[in-house]
């Protein structure tokens, strides 16, 4: 005779098995769990600093410099707006600047009250691919300074 078991009877499982079943499943999920944090933390962090230098981009892609050099927010004395056409203009140093793509975002060596965000600048719309040599031999990268209070945007090294 046959004894049968329904899915929720109580089984003869080995107890070593038991606990190195629970052990797997809870290392698993623990890996799961912070695997999600180091995402979330690292895909998330300096967004607002990441969309100011979005938002300022994307008028120089545009061609308005003048709400470029505004969202830019520069001491006049330092940085004049024909500084600024020198180096984001048509014929200035990053330009012209049609697209645009934001590498990364990070905090520099001590430092809490700036975030360095790394773009890459293409004179070509869109965005040349990896495999397009010769457009992306045009691509320039740029470090731009990005104020955490009030969102000006500098060159590293510059107040």
């Amino acid at each position: 005779m046959r004894a049968y078991r329904g899915l929720l009877d109580g089984t003869d499982e080995d107890p070593k098995w038991k606990l190195r079943r629970y052990l797997i499943t809870v290392g698993a999920g623990v890996v799961l769990v912070v695997g999600s944090a180091w995402w979330l933390y690292f895909g998330f962090l300096h967004v607002p600093e990441r969309r100011t230098a979005a938002h300022f981009l994307d008028a120089v892609a545009a061609g308005n410099l003048q709400l470029a050099y505004q969202l830019w927010k520069p001491d006049p004395a330092h940085y004049s707006m024909n500084d600024f056409i020198a180096d984001w203009g048509a014929t200035g140093y990053y330009g012209p600047v049609k697209s645009y793509r934001i590498e990364s975002a990070a905090l520099p060596p001590r430092s809490s009250t700036v975030v360095v965000v790394t773009i890459e600048v293409s004179p070509d719309q869109p965005f040349p691919d990896n495999k397009d040599i010769d457009k992306s031999r045009r691509v320039k990268e740029v470090q731009i300074w990005v104020d955490k209070g009030n969102k000006s945007l500098s060159f590293p090294g510059f107040p």
